[in-house]
């Protein structure tokens, strides 16, 4: 079979592989006589089948120079024959070891190499998705399916009322859903990854190739117990670069839980008891993590303030569809002056420039009614008494801006937060 499959293929071993195969497929690992080393699959269901069509077109898709970009090996489609109504695929080896979710983020060092995987992956340019007919989908388009997903689980009369509670408050945070698609994996699990030692060296299952929401891909590290689960995150976070927003763990820990929900629906419709009765067992024990609360919140009390820095780095992604109007009027990255940033930051308002020149108004109606007085201060004092007004205005003043926290104290820590935010 591997030999119609690989033309001039000649195989000196072969021996069962079932490595991410959870029963889907028959896999066998063969070493041809030139020493390569090759993996054949053949798939056993009708899903499995639609799943390996799916990873093909994602290999091809992966072309070597996208592979380039990534610092570990993805498998390569060589070859493929039909059989028995379906058709065998025979791939490239990947070596590595497969890990549990703990066992992935135990230790510092492999939980810092995955978090570089799962960054890189996350990093590619998002062109080749579209060139390849893959899916994509916008922010937009994510919330809404994870809004009828919650749906659907809540109609089948199993949902525990306080999940429901805290999925919909999740999805109804505007701020959560903020987010620029990325490419993904999409079927990212811990038996994706393949591990030498402390390193990762390969993932493999690539059906799900899209471009959407970078969290689907973390969501079994937000879920895993791992001591270093932290560390991959804080290498995936420093290694995008400011490309991840700040609300990424908490839509991974919600894909997270979510995962539950979609076995529940699995089990539905497939009208199995003991698929049902174990998602409920699993969703009730969920629902006691997030009552004693060893589970984290999903969505913040209050969202993330974004710095000038922030700022010009979103109006430089914006895209701009429209020319530019005749005499300079539209707004340019380059051209703004972002001390309107600062000001506006510190808590001042605008105000018309003082001009220092101005005629001072001076309301003279009295002087010709007025009778003089023997305690008139004389004409020479009048200097001294104008200065000290003038001193008081603005002391006044000042105590004025520092209790609304405008003013040039203001905008110098607004602008030490700025240099603090992007250092």
């Amino acid at each position: 079979m591997a030999t119609a499959a690989v033309p001039g293929l000649e195989v000196r071993a072969a021996r069962s592989h079932t490595r991410k195969s959870h029963g889907a497929f028959d896999a066998v690992l063969l070493q041809s006589t030139d020493d390569r080393l090759l993996v054949l699959r053949v798939p056993r269901s009708q899903a499995a089948e639609s799943e390996q069509s799916a990873d093909l077109v994602a290999l091809r898709a992966l072309t070597p120079g996208i592979r380039s970009r990534l610092p570990f090996g993805i498998p390569e489609a060589v070859g493929q024959a039909p059989i028995d109504g379906t058709r065998a695929i025979v791939t490239t080896f990947v070596p590595g070891a497969v890990r549990t979710a703990d066992e992935l983020t135990e230790h510092d060092g492999i939980a810092t190499s995955v978090g570089l995987a799962l960054a890189a992956v996350h990093a590619l340019p998002t062109g080749f998705v579209a060139d390849a007919g893959l899916p994509r989908q916008s922010a937009e388009e994510t919330h809404d399916a994870v809004v009828d997903l919650i749906d659907r689980a809540s109609d089948t009369g199993h949902l525990p009322a306080a999940l429901l509670r805290r999925w919909e408050e999740a999805t109804d945070d505007a701020a959560l859903w903020r987010f620029r698609p990325t490419v993904v994996n999409g079927a990212l699990a811990a038996d994706s990854l393949l591990v030498d030692g402390e390193t990762v060296t390969g993932i493999i299952g690539w059906s799900a190739l899209a471009q959407g929401d970078p969290a689907i891909d973390l969501h079994w590290l937000l879920t895993s117990r791992g001591a270093a689960a932290e560390r991959a995150l804080d290498a995936y976070f420093s290694a995008r670069d400011g490309g991840a927003d700040a609300h990424l763990p908490q839509r991974a820990l919600l894909y997270g839980e979510l995962e539950l929900a979609k076995w529940l629906l699995h089990g539905v419709d497939a009208r199995d008891d003991a698929i049902i009765s174990d998602a409920v067992g699993l969703l009730d024990g969920l629902v006691e993590s997030v009552h004693d609360r060893s589970s984290e919140p999903l969505s913040p009390e209050t969202g993330p303030i974004l710095t000038v820095g922030d700022v010009e780095r979103l109006l430089d992604e914006t895209p701009r569809e429209t020319a530019p109007r005749d005499g300079g009027a539209s707004l340019l990255t380059d051209s703004y002056d972002f001390s309107e940033l600062e000001r506006r930051e510190a808590g001042e308002r605008d105000a018309t420039p003082f001009d220092a020149t101005a005629p001072i108004p001076l309301d003279l109606s009295d002087w010709g009614d007025a009778a003089p007085t023997g305690d008139a201060a004389p004409a020479g004092d009048a200097s001294p008494a104008g200065d000290a007004v003038t001193g008081g205005d603005e002391t006044d003043a000042g105590q004025r801006d520092a209790a609304a926290g405008t003013g040039p104290a203001a905008a110098t820590d607004a602008h030490a937060r700025r240099n603090a935010a992007s250092s």
